[in-house]
């Protein structure tokens, strides 16, 4: 691609080859030959085996399972080799940021971590951020470089609209995603539900009671991410005790960790919709979960920032 004498290059970490491929794919161009290997004690090292001189440089790399810590060096030390080689823009994309459910001091002595990782980014040579439902709307507040936010929903939504469900009720699994499940709703033209929990430390939710009809409803929860499973396989089994029919759930971003798999397996979700901000492992090939790609609306807002068009006019 080149827009007025400029050229963009996109790279990718370990954590999004997969991703960066399909992106490319839409984008017509290939992937740029960068490596990405470990010391043998573990220190990262980052081979830039083209030019980037003057080049508009996207590097794709979700923070994300299985090891959240050096994915975020892997990004950081490739910002800074596409630096130091001259590149002329850098964008960090990162479909899954990684650490932000630390937003804010919820009790004394908290970090904020989804800050940390903001100054991080800024501090290694990044220009611009592209990324996709954050954990806080907020945290785009956190750069001071241009952040591209875009929204997985409308993917989760036209999937479900094809399926032509009856009788259908969004449930926000918790009040923090009342908007995002109103939203949701609204998409689909059906009403919402509110589960009322109480959380007693992180990973663990307890269901205390629903607000809203959802007997002999089906029902689909809409969370931004979903980790260990907990919260949402809980959820589905209360509200399948309460009279709802089907259960189905969705997410933009499958972190997955832990007991989630077997949760998942094991649970009374008949089909659980995420998206592929987050690479899963063979392993997640489970009957009841569906992985649909953000491949086309990445390459179409790298594209738009290349030629310097609005990035928001995709989810007017």
């Amino acid at each position: 691609m080149h827009s007025k004498g400029r050229r963009i290059k996109i790279f990718a970490g370990n954590a999004s080859q997969d991703l960066a491929t399909k992106i490319c794919g839409e984008l017509g161009i290939p992937l740029g030959d960068a490596e990405v290997k470990k010391f043998s004690d573990g220190e990262i090292a980052v081979n830039i085996n083209e030019t980037v001189r003057g080049v508009d440089v996207f590097i794709i790399q979700s923070t994300s399972c299985p090891d959240v810590n050096t994915n975020l060096m892997e990004l950081l030390i490739m910002i800074d080799a596409m630096k130091r080689a001259s590149a002329g823009r850098i964008t960090a994309v990162m479909p899954y940021y990684g650490y932000a459910r630390q937003d804010r001091k919820a009790k004394a002595r908290d970090p904020i971590s989804a800050k940390l990782v903001a100054d991080l980014v800024t501090a290694a040579g990044a220009d611009r951020l592209l990324t996709m439902d954050l954990h806080a709307a907020q945290i785009q507040g956190y750069f001071n470089i241009p952040v591209d936010h875009l929204v997985g929903l409308p993917i989760l939504a036209d999937h479900f609209l094809k399926m032509n469900i009856e009788d259908l009720v969004v449930v926000s699994p918790d009040l923090g995603s009342v908007t995002r499940s109103r939203k949701f709703a609204d998409r689909l033209n059906a009403p919402i539900a509110i589960i009322d929990k109480m959380r007693s430390q992180a990973n663990v939710s307890e269901v205390m009671h629903v607000i809203g009809d959802i007997k002999d409803k089906n029902v689909i929860m809409i969370d931004d991410m979903i980790d260990t499973a907990g919260t949402i396989t809980n959820a589905a089994k209360v509200l399948k005790e309460m009279g709802a029919k089907d259960v189905y759930a969705c997410c933009t971003h499958p972190v997955l960790s832990g007991p989630a798999k077997e949760r998942i397996e094991q649970s009374c979700i008949k089909e659980l919709v995420v998206l592929d901000t987050i690479r899963l492992g063979d392993e997640f090939n489970l009957d009841n979960l569906k992985q649909l790609s953000v491949a086309p609306i990445f390459a179409e807002s790298i594209r738009r920032i290349f030629n310097n068009d609005s990035v928001s006019k995709l989810f007017d």
